[in-house]
């Protein structure tokens, strides 16, 4: 037996020299590489951290520690497979990553690259030019089976070892785990078609279930940031959307594992801070799921920043101040446009004070020299306006006027006030402001969150204002001490040349004060922009939900991955009308047809469950069978996992009193999308709605055991 290759001895016809023995030089030669890159990338990591802190610095420290971080995640088990292409093409191997000897030999080919296209890309009516292809099956960074195609006659007269069935056919019938499987080297020509697409518009994946639909939004996102100007090198930011936390967790593995970290990948709860404690009315869910409830909190936002219709009457020491309408219209007209109303409040502000001080004929701050701005020489005090600023009157008339206001007191209100809601959505009806009314207004529900979000979005941190003001106050606190500090040294300077006058210049002065030591605010990692967003199982988003995601990407760049048939709510008409509707303007859907992963004897019992309800669902045909039937009993779960045993992992659907054990997940249909076990068992799945009986069914990779009544 040769070093990278562990064959068992039901293989070992594939031992043979001949075909493995350009392999292991191959291998031999990347491990070296390896060697020598970890060890340089090492030794480049310590001089960068080495160096003064900078920008440039820590983007260097990132990318050595990521790279670091990648190889030393793999060794040979890198390589993927490798093509053979026809004539003097020559071979060329297929990696995880890119990889270069020390005498500028490509070890291997990125698979994100032009050239490991083919490796996916190829089938025997479009062979690209290929004569063969291999993919190897690694175990403990040691070859345990190779797949060889051959797609010429050319191709038989190379070395290969050919077998009944592809590598791919051959992976989809080994045991899953809790994560995600790594299925890189199997992905097919019609899914790396679509992983390979272009970012511009909404690229929708419609597939049934086991048509690889998170694979290639997985891989898709990889494959973007290494090809795409656009988000290549961080220049954008991705985010991927999964459909709850459990399936979060199962695929969190996977972007790492293809040498990607930097994406952002959470569920659209995760997006708000505010948690779902509560549950709405049928009709309630209904009526915030559109569009115009949305509007409505936009409309209720501006109905805040109404500059006040009546004059004002502010006494201050100075004199007593008339502020009318006319001075507040011009002060709320400062607040630049598009800037969340909690954080244009400081603008506002600002333009208010210049407008009384210039009516008390002092020249605005903006006019005053920018040191004696900062208090700290000013033989006279405070300027009028930092006085006015600290009239006790003035801020509070000013704070009812431009009110700081969270996101959830002003959603709490359109469900606690009706005469707010009919203010802010004059186009519900009695019944329906009605239906909105709850006696807990912040029991937040599921469909609360995109209009909380919303909120969030139009009003900002209203505690950001405050920050702010600390901040500035620090600033200038340090500053008027390091301008007593720079007093007492010049007055202690007794030297000839008076080194210490120099001390009075005003940028001297400025730089020794570190601004980026005092507190910053921190800024919400999910709240975008984003340059390209992802989202799994889309079926189920309703209009607001599409807000919340299109509110984070300008560019309305995204892959839509969804089945409309595994819609719980239902889905009328196309992905085009719909998405449409929500304000996209550019979209193609890309069809997945064949169901790599849920056996034949499982799909002909599931499809006419879901084709009574939706005739026209995409129900994708199987392409293995695993000769077990569907088994239906009226046994007790326990007593049908007790005789399992397989090594993988089983799932209990619709038992919530089912205690979990090892390897055996218990879920509700719902919590069930996007994942996949070996075994699954669904209870009494006849209380369930077609769909959720369909989506449970699915779930199984090699056996579906049905009880159709628990004993006793």
């Amino acid at each position: 037996m040769t070093e990278s290759f562990a064959l068992p001895d039901s293989l070992a016809a594939k031992s043979d020299p001949q075909l493995i023995a350009a392999d292991e030089l191959q291998f031999s030669a990347i491990t070296a590489t390896l060697k020598t890159s970890l060890a340089d990338l090492t030794r480049q990591l310590d001089e960068a951290r080495m160096r003064a802190a900078d920008l440039e610095r820590d983007l260097e420290v990132h990318r050595l520690t990521a790279r670091i971080r990648a190889l030393s995640r793999y060794g040979i088990d890198l390589c993927l497979g490798r093509i053979v292409y026809g004539g003097t093409g020559g071979t060329v191997y297929i990696g995880r990553l890119g990889l270069t000897a020390p005498d500028g030999t490509r070890l291997l080919v990125d698979w994100r690259s032009p050239a490991a296209e083919p490796f996916f890309g190829a089938t025997h009516a479009t062979p690209l030019g290929l004569a063969s292809r291999r993919r190897y099956r690694w175990t403990q960074r040691r070859v345990t089976d190779y797949w060889d195609e051959v797609f010429t006659p050319e191709g038989l007269e190379h070395t290969a070892a050919l077998d009944d069935q592809s590598a791919f056919i051959a992976s989809l019938g080994t045991n899953r785990s809790e994560r995600m499987r790594d299925v890189l080297g199997t992905i097919q020509a019609d899914q790396d078609a679509i992983v390979r697409a272009g970012s511009r518009g909404a690229l929708v994946v419609d597939g049934g279930p086991g048509t690889g639909k998170t694979v290639v939004a997985l891989h898709r996102t990889a494959y973007l940031l290494y090809s795409d100007p656009r988000l290549a090198a961080g220049r954008g930011g991705v985010l991927f959307i999964g459909p709850h936390s459990a399936y979060v967790s199962y695929v969190s593995d996977v972007l790492p594992s293809l040498g990607e970290e930097s994406v952002q990948t959470c569920t659209l709860r995760d997006l708000v801070p505010e948690a779902s404690v509560g549950l709405d009315s049928v009709e309630a869910t209904r009526l915030k799921a559109g569009l115009e409830m949305v509007r409505a909190v936009g409309n209720a936002v501006r109905m805040l920043e109404q500059p006040p219709t009546e004059t004002v009457l502010v006494e201050t020491p100075w004199a007593d101040l008339a502020i009318d309408p006319g001075d507040w219209a011009e002060a709320f007209g400062a607040a630049e446009t598009g800037l969340p109303h909690n954080e244009a409040r400081d603008q506002v502000w600002e333009a208010l004070l210049a407008i009384l001080a210039d009516k008390l004929g002092e020249p605005a701050d903006e006019e005053v020299d920018e040191f004696d701005a900062y208090g700290l020489s000013r033989e006279s005090g405070p300027s009028l306006a930092e006085g006015l600023a600290s009239d006790p009157a003035l801020r509070a008339a000013f704070g009812r006027a431009w009110p700081l206001v969270a996101a959830g007191d002003l959603v709490a209100r359109l469900w606690s006030s009706p005469a707010f809601l009919r203010r802010c959505a004059p186009w519900l009806g009695s019944d329906d402001v009605y239906a909105l009314q709850r006696t807990d207004a912040r029991a937040w529900s599921p469909a609360d969150l995109p209009l909380l979000d919303a909120a969030h979005l139009l009003l900002g941190d209203p505690t950001a204002s405050h920050a702010r003001q600390q901040r500035a106050a620090e600033t200038r606190a340090e500053r008027a001490r390091m301008s007593d500090v720079i007093s007492d040294l010049i007055a202690s300077d007794d030297s000839d040349l008076h080194i210490m006058s120099m001390l009075r210049g005003q940028d001297l002065r400025a730089t020794l004060v570190d601004d980026t030591a005092l507190p910053t605010l921190s800024p919400n990692v999910l709240a975008g922009p984003f340059a390209h967003i992802v989202v799994d199982e889309a079926q189920e988003l309703t209009d607001a939900e599409w807000q919340m995601l299109l509110a984070r990407c300008p560019s309305r760049s995204f892959t839509i991955v969804g089945d409309r048939a595994q819609a719980r709510e239902g889905f009328a008409g196309s992905w085009a009308s719909r998405l449409s509707r929500v304000g996209f303007d550019d979209v193609s859907v890309a069809t997945l047809s064949v169901n790599y992963r849920t056996p034949t004897e499982i799909m002909a019992e599931a499809e006419p469950i879901i084709r009574a309800v939706l005739p026209d669902a995409n129900v994708p045909t199987s392409i293995r069978s695993t000769g077990v039937p569907v088994r239906y009993t009226t046994e007790s779960v326990e007593s049908v996992l007790d005789a399992w045993t397989s090594e993988g992992v089983a799932c209990v659907i619709g038992s919530p009193e089912f205690v979990e054990r090892d390897r055996v997940r218990s879920l509700t249909p719902e919590g069930s999308k996007g994942l996949e076990f070996d075994l699954v068992v669904l209870v009494e799945p006849e209380r369930w709605s077609a769909v959720d009986r369909y989506v449970a069914m699915t779930r199984a990779t090699q056996e579906l055991v049905i009880v159709a009544r628990e004993p006793g």
